[in-house]
């Protein structure tokens, strides 16, 4: 039984990352054989790891469908990127204020990273490394409840952030955002680092409006439940 609960949390954290890293995409149907057969398991790990998923409403089980990955509604998503940039904000100051300087290390040259990769506008490619810069910050917010907490908003918006950033212009401009926060961060600026970091994640008016445009079928009720 143990090894079982062992094995459903190592898969809850693999289909978290497919879903944060696209790999799973809104409307992909996970079925328990397949999952089983390709990570090697029994169905009974893996249908334990899809009610956590379905718990944090990564996934959804829908009327002759199965269990799929979650879509949500347009007030849905909206209200979430409200949340979003909240709490991402408060980890902002936070780890403005606690960061240790190896981590504000790691944070610069994660930036670095991101530098070298926008030049290239290569979306996907510069998603993974803007997921590693900003769980850095999560990280550095000394916080665990606060950590998982954005941990968990972020994972159920994922699919949404990573569109983002296929629209024309974003991913420099999302670059130069960190840039800014950054600066913010390593100087010990706490309130500017909130500020500048809501501004980051925050989507409304127009910006709302393009992701809206791009969003493929299916990501948006009423796929979901």
């Amino acid at each position: 039984m143990a090894r079982n609960g062992k094995l459903a949390t190592d898969l809850v954290q693999k289909l978290e990352r497919d879903i944060v890293t696209g790999v799973l995409k809104p409307g992909d149907k996970l079925d328990e054989r397949s999952l089983s057969e390709r990570f090697g398991v029994s169905r009974t790990p893996v249908r334990e790891a899809l009610q956590t998923l379905a718990g944090s409403g990564l996934v959804a089980t829908m009327p002759r469908r199965g269990t799929i990955v979650a879509s949500i509604t347009v007030a849905d998503l909206i209200e979430m990127f409200e949340v979003m940039a909240e709490l991402e904000a408060m980890c902002a100051r936070l780890a403005a204020r606690r960061m240790a300087r190896v981590d504000v290390e790691k944070l610069l040259a994660l930036g670095g990273e991101c530098d070298k990769l926008q030049e290239h506008a290569d979306a996907d490619a510069y998603y993974e490394a803007n997921v590693n810069f900003h769980e850095v910050i999560y990280a550095g917010c000394r916080n665990s409840f606060l950590e998982r907490q954005t941990k968990n908003v972020r994972n159920r918006l994922a699919p949404y952030r990573r569109l983002q950033l296929h629209r024309p212009g974003r991913v420099k401009k999302s670059n130069a955002e960190h840039a800014g926060i950054l600066e913010a961060i390593s100087t010990g600026d706490a309130e500017r680092a909130a500020k500048l970091m809501h501004q980051h994640v925050a989507v409304q008016g127009e910006a709302l409006n393009d992701l809206l445009a791009i969003v493929p079928r299916g990501y948006l009720e009423p796929l979901a439940s």
